[in-house]
């Protein structure tokens, strides 16, 4: 098992992010990156104008996407959650 510290998980915090506001543009969204070192991705839809916090967080077995209302997945499933947040922000 490999320990990292701070640093090296606000770098993969902000990386797996980035990799979100990548899809999130494609599909048409609006998106910045807020909060303490860029922990939080904000994803807006431009007709509805709605907003969505996205986080990146590590859990025991890798990092995952979490978002309001209950949303949660693989940061390797970052264009299917990009489309979950395209419909929730229509």
């Amino acid at each position: 098992m490999s320990v990292i510290g701070g640093r090296e998980i606000a770098e993969a915090r902000r990386r797996h992010l980035a990799v979100l506001a990548k899809e999130v543009e494609a599909r048409g969204l609006s998106w910045r990156l807020a909060g303490p070192e860029e922990s939080l991705l904000s994803v807006t839809g431009p007709r509805s104008r709605r907003q969505i916090m996205v986080v990146a967080t590590l859990s025991g077995d890798g990092w995952y996407y979490l978002w309001p209302g209950g949303g949660m997945a693989d940061v390797a499933e970052a264009p299917n959650v990009a489309d979950r947040l395209t419909h929730l922000l229509e």
